[in-house]
């Protein structure tokens, strides 16, 4: 298991993996990494997440078995990002009925770079960004669905398509309301050598 923080014991700080008794200490990783050179800047990652189109969004059910699901979404800077899903009892609102926390994740994989002497010596090249903080059920708010589907149309569609006004089937689907509380990017570039 990776452990990634930005602060903690001066182990972390020097690179070095902490026993498992250390990391028991540690009640909050959310945001932190272990590779602090990697992280973006706050404003880089922001832009990372405005411009990808799928997010994997996970939830814990009643059980506390995790659940991982890709949705699109839509973030536009601020502190709130949105997700929809269709409007029935499924695994993902159930789950945000029992707790309405939920961790967003959108990445991107680049080449994979050959280590000079061994397979294990290779790097990847990535980006990723990851959100922390519970989401609200919009359930009926027609207004903001709206503008979530304008919003998921310039994003996905074609310019080009030209539809009749309105969304008839809004109560089809439903948002959700991310309040942004951590936000952390992470980048490599691969090899440094």
């Amino acid at each position: 298991m990776a452990i990634e923080v930005t602060a903690g014991p001066p182990e972390f700080e020097r690179g070095v993996m902490p026993n498992t008794n250390q990391i028991d200490k540690i009640s909050d990783l959310r945001g932190r990494m272990f590779r602090a050179k990697r992280q973006m800047p706050d404003a880089e990652a922001r832009e990372f997440l405005r411009g990808h189109m799928i997010a994997h969004v996970g939830t814990i059910d009643a059980n506390g078995w995790p659940y991982v699901v890709p949705l699109v979404y839509v973030y536009e800077g601020g502190d709130v990002l949105y997700l929809h899903t269709g409007a029935h009892q499924g695994h993902f609102l159930t789950n945000l009925q029992n707790d309405s926390r939920i961790c967003v994740e959108v990445s991107e994989i680049g080449p994979l770079h050959k280590g000079k002497r061994f397979a294990c010596d290779s790097a990847l090249v990535y980006a990723s960004v990851i959100v922390f903080g519970p989401a609200r059920i919009l359930y009926h708010d027609r207004d903001k669905k709206s503008w979530f589907l304008d919003r998921l149309l310039a994003k996905h569609g074609d310019p080009s398509w030209v539809f009749e006004p309105g969304y008839p089937l809004l109560d089809q689907i439903i948002l959700y309301e991310q309040k942004i509380e951590i936000l952390t990017g992470k980048r490599s570039t691969g090899l440094r050598h």
